[in-house]
Order: structure tokens, then C-alpha cells, then sequence
């Protein structure tokens, strides 16, 4: 189809003059023929408008998606500053990253969970200082006070700053147990602060164990060897018995019960022996007293100046408790050794001790003949066994 080759409406190949422009039509008709630059004139504008578009698109969409690897980039490195501690950083990071990103509520939540770290550690330092000033159970209120507020969250942070508080109240704990140590605290005080020591979980607090229960160990064997040696068995195996509730596994205390238990067999067995004996003895000791208490002495009959027959004698007591209401039956025989009279009568004193000697006397009147006294029978009272 043939154009005018200056305003480029169509023309019919004959016609010698545009019909728009008016312009004379070259003789050529190549010269008519429509040019490459009548596309470019017309599809130029929107083709470029399109290209533009897609260049802003394109653009604009490798600008967001730099600036949300930019927030995710600053996003990480702020958890990396906070897992090591830095919380101020951390903030001003996540708030760098909110910045990239807009929308972005992690970095939103994280930085507001750095000022509850913040305070965590300050909570921490106080706690320190006052373990300092031996303030235990205030610091160890603030350890637990952090430790509540931390509840809520979760995370590497979260768990980091839990370990911390956990062995910061471990070493308030030691610490305070130290100081109580020091005071020379008493045998039941020592009780209490092993139970407390066994709690900790720490090298030095099993340390500190391991001294107080070698110091009851030590404590209870010698209590425990006192009574044994005074034979109160049952007071010294329940002074082990105790001991061996803060020290189960003391091979000192357990060889220490044994030995108890089997002087308590072998002191019962001899007890028992003695017992047998004393009653023995005391059997033997009462048939004594009963049947052989006295010793005579003496015993002789003779006249007095008067002519009277005087007979008069001495005994001794060989029993081993006092004896008393003593008398003694004598015969008095003549020298065919026949019986001429017999008698009796009672010593003085009365109460004879272990060892003592007592004395009678009896006068006869009216007794012409010479006569020989005999003592025939010795009778005396004891206590009842």
C-alpha cells in the first residue's frame, strides 16, 4: 500500500498529490512505500512506557528484596549480639531491622524482650553485690524474682540468662554456707548446712559436703566410742544410727556399729555369768551367815571368890552382814563328862558386825563341884535376803 511519503496517509498509486497534505507525490513509487521510522513514531511512546514500568517493577522489587535480606541480615546478627550478652546492641539492632522491614514483628517483640535482659542483669549485679555485703537471702530473692519474670519466654537468650541466674543463686548458696561455716556452727547447725550444701550443684558446694559430713562422722564416732566404753550401748547405737542418716556410706561408723552390737552380745553374755555367780555367791554367802556366822572365841567355867561358878566366853563374827540377838547354850559337865546343868544365854551387844567380837557371861550360884563348860549350840538372828 502506497504512502505519502510526508505525512504518510495512504494514497492511491496514481494520484499525483496528497490528499491530506497536499504535498506532489514523488514520480517513484518506491519513494511511496511506507519507512521503518513510521513504525517507531507511532509505537514508540507505549512500547517505552511498558519498558519503563518494568524497569520501576523490577527495580522496586530487587529494592524490597534487599531491604528485607538487609532487616533479616541486621535481625541475625542482632541475636548473635544478644546470645553473647549485649542487649543495648541487640536493641538498636532490631530496631535497625524494623527499619529495613517495616512489617516484622520478631524484631518488634525481640527488641522489647532486651530491656526485660537489660533488666535481668542488672537484677544479677545487684544480687552480687549484696552476696558481697553477706546479704544472702536478699540476693537470693532477687535471683528468684528474675527468674519468675522470666517465665513467659523462651530461647537461646532466654535459657542463657536462666543459666546464669541459676548459678548465681548456686553461688549465693555456697557462699552463705562458707560464711555459716566459719562461725563454728554446732553439731545440729552442722545438720542443716549439709542438708542445704547437698542441694547445690556445684564442684565447690560438694567440697563444702564432703567437709561437713567427714567433721559429723568424726563427731558422732567419738560420742558413740564414749558410750561404748561406759557400757551404755543403747545410748551409742543411737548416736550411730543418727550419724548414719548424714553418712549412709561411712565405713568408720559402720565398723563402729558392728563393734557396738557385738560388745552389747558379749557384755550381756558376761553380765549374765556375773549375775549367775553374785546369785552364786549370795547363796552361798546367806548359808554362810545362816549356818556358820560364829566363831567361838572362848569358854571357861570357874568359882569367883565367892564360891560361885562363873562362866564367861567369847565369840567372833565371821559373817558378811551384821548379825544380832546373839545367845549361846552351853552344858556343864562334871568329871565323868556328865551332864550336870545346861543354860543359856545372850551376848553383848547385841549387833555383832562383820569381823567383831562379842562376850557373855553367866554366874551359877550354890555349885559345889568343879565343873567344865561346853558350848552346845550358838543361835543369832539376820536381815531376810
Amino acid at each position: 500500500m502506497a504512502h505519502c511519503p510526508f505525512c504518510g496517509t495512504e494514497v492511491k498509486q496514481g494520484e499525483e498529490y496528497c490528499i491530506n497534505c497536499g504535498k506532489e507525490m514523488p514520480t517513484d513509487l518506491a519513494e511511496r512505500m511506507p519507512k521503518n521510522q513510521g513504525f517507531n513514531k507511532w509505537w514508540f511512546l507505549p512500547i517505552g512506557a511498558l519498558f519503563l514500568a518494568i524497569l520501576v517493577f523490577i527495580g522496586y522489587y530487587f529494592f524490597l528484596s534487599s531491604q528485607e535480606n538487609q532487616a533479616l541480615e541486621t535481625y541475625k546478627q542482632a541475636d548473635k549480639v544478644a546470645v553473647d550478652g549485649n542487649f543495648q546492641q541487640a536493641k538498636k539492632l532490631y530496631k535497625e531491622a524494623q527499619q529495613y522491614k517495616s512489617e516484622f514483628p520478631a524484631a518488634v517483640q525481640n527488641a522489647q524482650f532486651m530491656d526485660i535482659a537489660m533488666s535481668i542483669q542488672q537484677q544479677l549485679n545487684s544480687a552480687k553485690n549484696l552476696q558481697d555485703e553477706n546479704a544472702f537471702q536478699q540476693a537470693i530473692k532477687i535471683t528468684k524474682q528474675a527468674e519468675e519474670d522470666l517465665q513467659n519466654y523462651n530461647g537461646e537468650v532466654v535459657d542463657k540468662l536462666l543459666d546464669q541466674l541459676v548459678k548465681t543463686r548456686n553461688e549465693i548458696k555456697t557462699a552463705e554456707v562458707t560464711e555459716r561455716l566459719s562461725q563454728e556452727p554446732s553439731v545440729e547447725e552442722l545438720k542443716l548446712l549439709l542438708w542445704e550444701a547437698e542441694g547445690i550443684q556445684t564442684d565447690k558446694a560438694r567440697n563444702i559436703t564432703k567437709k561437713i559430713r567427714t567433721r559429723l562422722v568424726n563427731y558422732t564416732y567419738s560420742k558413740a566410742n564414749e558410750s561404748l566404753k561406759s557400757n551404755h550401748f543403747t545410748d551409742a547405737m543411737a548416736i550411730i544410727e543418727d550419724g548414719l542418716r548424714y553418712a549412709p556410706e561411712s565405713e568408720k561408723l559402720q565398723s563402729l556399729k558392728t563393734t557396738i552390737e557385738k560388745e552389747k552380745v558379749a557384755f550381756e553374755t558376761e553380765q549374765q555369768k556375773r549375775i549367775e555367780q553374785a546369785i552364786n555367791a549370795a547363796e552361798q554367802e546367806y548359808k554362810l551367815n545362816k549356818n556358820d556366822a560364829i566363831e567361838m572365841v572362848s569358854i571357861e567355867a570357874k568359882k569367883d571368890d565367892f564360891g560361885d561358878l562363873i562362866v564367861s566366853g567369847t565369840l567372833k563374827s565371821v559373817a558378811t552382814v551384821p548379825i544380832y540377838s546373839v545367845s549361846v547354850s552351853y552344858n556343864l559337865l562334871d568329871k565323868n563328862g556328865e551332864i550336870v546343868e545346861t543354860n543359856e544365854v545372850y551376848i553383848y551387844p547385841d549387833t555383832l558386825y562383820p569381823e567383831e567380837e562379842g562376850n557373855f557371861e553367866f554366874t551359877h550360884y550354890e555349885m559345889d563341884k568343879e565343873l567344865k563348860a561346853e558350848v552346845d549350840q550358838v543361835k543369832w538372828f539376820l536381815d531376810s535376803p
